[in-house]
């Protein structure tokens, strides 16, 4: 049962390390739109929506062999405890 739990608690840190990037630059950008919206006071919803999705790719593209590392290192964690005892 401590296995699993540990095994669960290591998934959710990983997705919330993979996700904060991300998810950062998402909140950067749309703050940023949004100044720049309350300034002009042009507010459309595709001046919102666009340059968070191209930053968010972007970043995505960027990181995706980080990306892959951490995911490798998470999965070979979760096989070594399964070969370690999680399975009898």
């Amino acid at each position: 049962m401590d296995m699993a739990i540990e095994l669960s608690r290591g998934a959710l840190a990983t997705a919330i390390e993979l996700a904060l990037p991300v998810m950062a630059v998402g909140l950067v950008v749309g703050v940023i739109v949004s100044v720049f919206q309350a300034m002009t006071q042009v507010h459309d919803q595709t001046l919102s929506f666009i340059p968070k999705i191209l930053a968010m790719v972007t970043v995505i593209l960027l990181l995706l062999p980080w990306f892959l590392k951490v995911m490798e290192g998470y999965t070979r964690t979760v096989f070594e405890q399964m070969g370690s005892g999680l399975f009898p």
